[in-house]
């Protein structure tokens, strides 16, 4: 009687260590990020009645600024694809060169608080009579890339990045390491044309 009692529990016994290994522990999994796909890189030249012209991605269409339409040289170049703008301003130098150049650091720099870092890039190309600086903020600054550029005598531009999402750098990391490359390409093949305005 004692053995087939003893049997009994070491069988109920085992049944339940057999159930209870079978539990997993629940582990949070980490915070993923959605998928996100690119097209293949590739440009084609801006072309367009301005006093500049410089290469933009095939994936991109160039508007007027809907919020400046009294000023006929400056456009928002779009990126449907990864909803973003680059904000595109052009102004002549007549004596206020320095000026131009603060305004533009002072619009950079009203990121800061949202910024964790901006780091400053000078540009030169003197081929091209092309001089400026090149400004990329870190943290979740809704414009992560600005620049200016100049000839320092006739021409100045400004352009400036922008995502339309919710500012996050760990997310849209991928999408603004994307974005900075057609930015730089814009820069580095940026030239001043003889167009003369409007």
């Amino acid at each position: 009687m004692i053995g087939r009692l003893y049997l009994f529990f070491l069988c109920v016994s085992a049944t339940v260590s057999l159930f209870s290994s079978c539990r997993h522990e629940a582990t949070p999994k980490p915070r993923g990020f959605y998928r996100i796909t690119f097209p293949e890189k590739s440009y084609q030249a801006l072309n367009g009645p301005f006093p500049y012209n410089f290469s933009i991605p095939t994936y991109a269409t160039v508007t007027p600024d809907l919020l400046n339409l009294e000023q006929k040289d400056w456009i928002t170049v779009e990126i449907p694809g990864n909803h973003a703008q680059i904000h595109i301003s052009y102004k002549k130098v007549d004596s206020n060169l320095s000026q131009l150049i603060e305004e533009s650091r002072s619009l950079v720099f009203k990121h800061e608080q949202k910024a964790s870092s901006i780091d400053e890039q000078i540009f030169i190309h003197p081929a091209h009579k092309m001089y400026g600086t090149v400004y990329t903020l870190k943290g979740n600054a809704a414009s992560p890339m600005q620049f200016y550029l100049t000839d320092s005598v006739k021409n100045f531009i400004r352009g400036a990045l922008y995502i339309k999402e919710i500012p996050n750098y760990d997310s849209l990391r991928p999408v603004i390491s994307f974005l900075s490359a057609d930015v730089i390409k814009m820069i580095e093949t940026t030239e001043w044309t003889a167009y003369h305005g409007h």
